[in-house]
């Protein structure tokens, strides 16, 4: 893309900035879409889920629904509002904690590999 961009400047050819972005994000859906595809055949898997700050993608989302529906995978993934940063989804899981009455003291320490509901 950089060199593209930088041949372009160098030629003096006009770009057109909304259709080099949005041949970039489809190259990048369409790579991301084939290869999870690809994982999906080849471990035999019915479930797929898009989580974290790639699933606000729309083209993304709306890409891999569609292929998973093509091969009868179940497609899962959060709320976009909840795809924006994994802390928001830390957020929630968190706000549900406190809603059960949870309730941690300073001496917390954190453990990266923990499952949400697992203590």
């Amino acid at each position: 893309m950089l060199n593209y961009l930088n041949t372009c400047k160098m030629k003096n050819i006009k770009i057109s900035v909304p259709d080099v972005a949005a041949s970039f994000q489809q190259a990048v859906v369409d790579v991301l879409v084939s290869h999870a595809m690809w994982a999906v055949e080849e471990f035999h898997l019915t479930k797929f889920a898009l989580a974290g700050g790639v699933a606000s993608n729309t083209a993304l989302r709306a890409a891999m629904e569609k292929a998973c529906a093509e091969r009868g995978v179940e497609f899962f993934c959060p709320p976009p509002i909840l795809c924006t940063d994994n802390a928001a989804m830390i957020g929630s899981a968190a706000y549900y904690e406190y809603i059960k009455g949870v309730r941690s003291g300073l001496d917390l320490n954190a453990k990266p590999g923990l499952r949400l509901g697992e203590r």
